[in-house]
């Protein structure tokens, strides 16, 4: 009778530890899950997309469907980002027919979207038009430098031709939102900055790698220049919820001409 008991006790212990791995492992299964749903980017530019997210032991699958390609790598993305994740699975299918590369319905998505995440111009009060290349940009600026950086933005996009800004400037400049900073999480951040380094012209070709800390954003890869190097920290400063930029790029060897 003695030797029953310390079996039975380990055999118990034995069954608790077993079973408490995957337990754990369903714990940070159902945070991955949750974080992604209520995460900036998800809540803010992806709440009219259908998306589910399932998450196995670190591995994420998202399935459902988007409005179109930029939600689809911003999920991707944001929940990339997400901290246990060990890859993303994207099965994500867009809806309906999308414009053809470089068309004019194309590039006013692609302008719409640079504009969409910068928090010095005013996505929702610009209203954009394109026709054979030529952007037509309508609203309302908060100011003159709002106006002519909105412009900037524009002109960056691939097969622009020109920038037509009509925007008037408001009487009476709008006080600057500082409370929206704290707020966006650190997946959100990076997934915002990827998507608009992607969406400009002059940095979508650059190999950048992005990470996010309490909203302080650190960005390696190689830059051409030194040009193209401080306008990755122009357009990441410019991000909502971002705190400072940490540009740890380096500067492509030049060769010598023969």
């Amino acid at each position: 009778m003695k030797s029953i008991f310390p079996l039975t006790l380990a055999t118990v212990v034995s069954t608790l530890f077993i079973s408490s791995a995957p337990l754990r492992a369903s714990d940070t299964d159902d945070r991955i899950e949750s974080s992604a749903a209520k995460s900036y980017t998800f809540k803010t530019y992806l709440k009219n997309d259908s998306i589910k997210v399932e998450s196995k032991d670190g591995v994420v699958t998202l399935t459902g469907t988007v409005a179109d390609a930029s939600h689809k790598s911003m999920a991707e993305n944001t929940v990339a980002s997400l901290p246990d994740v060990k890859s993303v699975n994207d099965q994500l299918k867009i809806n309906g027919e999308q414009p053809a590369e470089h068309s004019d319905a194309w590039i006013t998505t692609k302008v719409k979207t640079a504009l969409l995440f910068h928090r010095n111009v005013s996505a929702t009060g610009t209203t954009v038009y394109t026709k054979n290349g030529v952007v037509t940009l309508q609203g309302e600026a908060s100011s003159v430098a709002q106006k002519e950086l909105t412009t900037e933005y524009a002109r960056d996009i691939d097969n622009v031709k020109s920038v037509n800004n009509e925007m008037t400037v408001a009487k009476t400049p709008a006080a600057p939102d500082a409370s929206i900073g704290d707020k966006i999480d650190d997946a959100s951040i990076t997934a915002q900055v990827k998507s608009s380094l992607l969406s400009h012209h002059s940095t979508s070709a650059l190999h950048t790698t992005v990470s996010t800390t309490d909203g302080v954003v650190t960005v390696s890869g190689v830059a051409k220049n030194d040009a193209e190097k401080s306008l990755v920290t122009k357009l990441a400063t410019d991000i909502n919820g971002v705190t400072s930029v940490v540009n740890n790029m380096t500067i492509a060897v030049q060769a010598a001409p023969n």
